[in-house]
């Protein structure tokens, strides 16, 4: 459930701009009449239909994402609250000045908030997030602990700049489709890659039960 819940904003996004793009005509007076006092000059495109709707509804379903969390009295976490924000300040400059370029940048906003999240921990306040997250099922030496995240680090300060290579080098449709199916595949190899290197210094009562 929580992991469909996580991923449902990408997920709508991508169905949505698909859809709208397959009819960019149709898409254009969808999005002039219901959402056109959002626009300035009150009037959508056929080529700003798709990723204008899509937006919207992204920033609907990120917005319920936290709605949801809060009233069920979970804990949304720091990626959420700044997911949230980048997505309703460049989601909404993507609306209101009909710039594809601004939700683009979302992204990579969020890809450099967790590197910077995951070093700014480990530099200035000494505690690692990523052995905290996995320190309970993984016995692994500090330095090791260390080595992965900066691993971490390093992936996401990429990944950033990756999205920002692809906006701007790229159509629209092919960064839609990196942002979902590229940033996903990139995620899994870092992972497995990961799993690979963890399991060389685990315990070997650890090994017995990884494999």
């Amino acid at each position: 459930m929580k992991f469909l819940l996580d991923f449902l904003p990408l997920i709508l996004f991508f169905a949505v701009f698909k859809g709208a793009e397959g009819h960019p005509d149709a898409a254009a007076a969808f999005a002039t009449e219901h959402f056109g006092f959002l626009v300035q000059g009150g009037t959508v495109g056929p080529q700003e239909a798709p990723v204008l709707l899509a937006t919207v509804v992204v920033m609907v379903a990120t917005l319920a994402q936290a709605a949801i969390l809060k009233l069920r009295g979970r804990k949304i976490d720091l990626m959420l609250w700044i997911s949230l924000a980048l997505v309703v300040v460049l989601g909404g400059a993507t609306v209101w000045f009909h710039n594809e370029t601004f939700i683009k940048w979302k992204p990579t906003g969020l890809h450099w908030a967790m590197a910077l999240t995951l070093w700014i921990s480990q530099a200035w306040f000494g505690k690692n997030l990523i052995q905290a997250m996995l320190g309970k099922e993984l016995q692994l030496p500090d330095a090791v602990w260390l080595r992965l995240n900066r691993a971490w680090v390093l992936f996401f300060a990429a990944m950033g700049v990756a999205n920002l290579y692809v906006a701007y080098h790229f159509t629209t449709s092919a960064w839609a489709n990196f942002k979902v199916f590229g940033v996903t595949g990139l995620i899994l190899v870092f992972t497995l890659a990961q799993g690979l290197y963890l399991g060389k210094h685990l315990p070997p009562e650890e090994s017995d039960k990884q494999s």
